[in-house]
């Protein structure tokens, strides 16, 4: 680890961003493991949301996959960058942040991570996003009563 990353890693246990990674990786029953750049992965999580491949609170790496997933450098990376915004941003205050990028990024493209500026900053690519056009909010909106339109029903269902 470079100073650097042993600077980020104080940093987010003092704003408190890798002890909420540590609390939800408890909720969703996953395995920590030490990481590499002063990461923790969190492996076997749980829970249905956040619906991602994995997903970072301060230092700490959360996905539903086993360890093996994060072989991929490029992905150790991204969510490396992810940590480095807790830091930047005084840990937690990160996370409604991150929210408004998922709405605003939404809004214009129907993607969640296209024009959400700390997806963008972490590397698109890096994450294994795709990057989508802007388009008119008429078409998200469209697309996205098609796709509720077109969800299978429960046995209960209108």
């Amino acid at each position: 680890m470079t100073g650097w990353q042993w600077v980020k890693l104080v940093g987010n246990f003092v704003n408190l961003s890798t002890l909420a990674g540590f609390v939800v990786a408890k909720i969703g029953r996953a395995r920590v493991t030490r990481g590499p750049r002063g990461l923790f992965f969190a492996n076997g999580y749980r829970v249905g949301f956040p619906v991602a491949g994995a997903f970072t609170i301060g230092n700490v790496v959360l996905s539903k996959h086993e360890v093996s997933y994060f072989a991929d450098e490029l992905l150790v990376k991204h969510e490396e960058r992810h940590s480095w915004q807790y830091f930047c941003l005084l840990g937690l205050p990160m996370l409604p942040l991150y929210v408004v990028g998922v709405v605003v990024s939404w809004l214009l493209t129907g993607d969640p991570a296209s024009r959400n500026p700390f997806e963008r900053m972490a590397s698109l690519k890096d994450g294994g996003y795709v990057e989508r056009p802007v388009q008119p909010i008429g078409r998200t909106v469209a697309q996205a009563v098609s796709a509720l339109r077109s969800r299978p029903r429960g046995p209960s269902g209108p």
